[in-house]
């Protein structure tokens, strides 16, 4: 009788086929990441939004897929990874459809959480099927699995900025939220045609309290953050924000321990390597989407290029990424992280660097290098983080670590927006302009930059070996 875990599929055609069709949903995720970001001036010429409304743009998505990204892992394993991600898609693409049809800067925050719902239950899911389907190790190395993966994730970072610059241009903003109707629809058909069923054997209980305190704690200080320049930082709305967000961030470090089958098991963070990548995904993807979200409004208010311009420029930074990742993949299989994660820290600070000398006259050729690099930066970094979450971790563990991983990556995406456009607002309150304002944040990317470099001599010591090891060991039991 065939398990439970396991979802066999007829032949390498049709595992190669279930690929395809889950990377679509990889293709979708990716894209908006890029795609939104060059239309934001346009949707604040339109919409007549604050800085603060276009922050919560993109951080109404990232926050939603932060915080549920692990339930969405447990839905999954308990009432099947098909169903949910079937789920994921239509949500996803009735946010995309509300948010095309938005009439003031609200709605549109309130149909991109929608989005973040619905893309949450995507791409966690869509990893669990595809390694459901290729069984064996060898058939998942012949099918580079990952590798292609990680090129659709690319790909996708690269036609982001130039789809939507040009739809942006040609027909307006709305229309980057069309393309994902046609796209969502085939891959929810062909899910339901081709994509074999399967559910854990014994899925992970829910853990309510620890799911609420995560989202009530990155909600709160998010708000917080967005929220303090206009409302006063020593206001009682903005005290009691930050006073709830600690009380949740104590609360869940109080109560998961005590948890039977907890949302983040905190024996995680006994390794170093893995305390080392949630780290890495904080500080790697809080620079990266803040570098997004403020040059594309510098280069669109600043500089005055069109959408389609804008979204030409950043393609070296898409191409860069994509041309590092797989290096740095045979370089972390055969040296481990450290390599790519010296490389990884030398990219970011040559960018951020170039970036902290940024005026409205920049040359332009200054600002293609320091994009490339900031690409190559990321491009070397992930398989790092990717590799780190789940060194040494016991089998049976290693798929709850990568999702806590995932998870740093998009705190980080939601805090870096947060943290961008509020330190860009006070220094504009003090009269400087965007561009000068903007100085502080490539500062402190460069900072940034210099941990990843840290991480990187730490990460091969032997005292952090030691540590996961005794991590490792003391998860095992906790499993057994």
């Amino acid at each position: 009788m065939r398990s439970p875990e396991v979802a066999l599929a007829g032949g390498p055609v049709r595992r190669n086929l279930v690929l395809g069709i889950c990377c679509m949903s990889v293709l979708l995720v990716a894209m908006d990441v890029t795609i939104v970001n060059v239309a934001l001036p346009a949707i604040q010429h339109d919409l007549h939004a604050s800085l603060s409304g276009l922050q919560w743009i993109i951080d109404a998505y990232t926050l939603v897929v932060a915080s549920l990204l692990m339930l969405s892992g447990s839905m999954s394993d308990r009432f099947g990874r098909r169903r949910v991600f079937q789920i994921g898609l239509t949500l996803f693409i009735a946010g995309s459809l509300l948010c095309s049809l938005a009439h003031n800067i609200d709605q549109l925050i309130a149909y991109r959480a929608l989005q973040g719902l619905g893309a949450s239950m995507l791409n966690p899911v869509a990893l669990s099927i595809v390694a459901n389907v290729f069984t064996e190790p060898r058939a998942r190395a012949r099918a580079q699995a990952v590798g292609v993966w990680g090129a659709v994730a690319g790909l996708a970072l690269a036609l982001g900025p130039l789809l939507g610059g040009a739809l942006t241009q040609a027909i307006g903003w709305r229309s980057i939220f069309w393309i994902n109707a046609p796209i969502g629809v085939i891959t929810v058909i062909l899910a339901a045609v081709y994509v074999p069923e399967s559910k854990a054997a014994r899925a992970r209980a829910f853990d309510p309290v620890g799911q609420g305190l995560v989202f009530v704690g990155l909600t709160t200080l998010t708000y917080a953050v967005i929220e303090g320049p206009h409302s006063g930082w020593s206001s009682s709305l903005i005290c009691a924000l930050f006073a709830a967000a600690g009380a949740s961030f104590v609360g869940f470090l109080l109560y998961e321990p005590r948890c039977r089958e907890p949302l983040v098991n905190l024996r995680f963070f006994r390794s170093v390597p893995f305390s080392s990548a949630t780290l890495l995904g904080v500080c790697v993807f809080s620079s990266f989407s803040a570098f997004l979200f403020l040059n594309a409004l510098y280069l669109q208010q600043v500089r005055g290029f069109s959408a389609f311009h804008t979204g030409l420029s950043t393609l070296p930074l898409a191409l860069s990424m994509m041309a590092s990742s797989p290096w740095s993949g045979r370089l972390v299989g055969r040296y481990g992280a450290r390599p790519s994660l010296y490389a990884a820290g030398t990219f970011f600070l040559l960018s951020t660097l170039l970036m902290t000398q940024l005026t409205p006259a920049t040359p332009v050729a200054v600002l293609l290098v320091a994009y490339a690099s900031f690409g190559l930066g990321l491009g070397m970094v992930n398989p790092a983080i990717s590799n780190s979450a789940v060194a040494g971790m016991p089998l049976a563990q290693a798929g709850v670590a990568a999702a806590i991983a995932s998870t740093s990556r998009q705190v980080g995406a939601a805090m870096g927006v947060a943290i961008a456009g509020t330190v860009v607002t006070a220094s504009r309150t003090r009269g400087s302009s965007f561009t000068l304002a903007t100085h502080p944040i490539w500062w402190i990317m460069t900072g940034c930059g210099a941990i990843v470099l840290f991480l990187g001599w730490v990460s091969a010591t032997s005292w952090a070996r030691a540590s996961a090891d005794l991590a490792a060991a003391e998860l095992m039991v906790a499993v057994s």
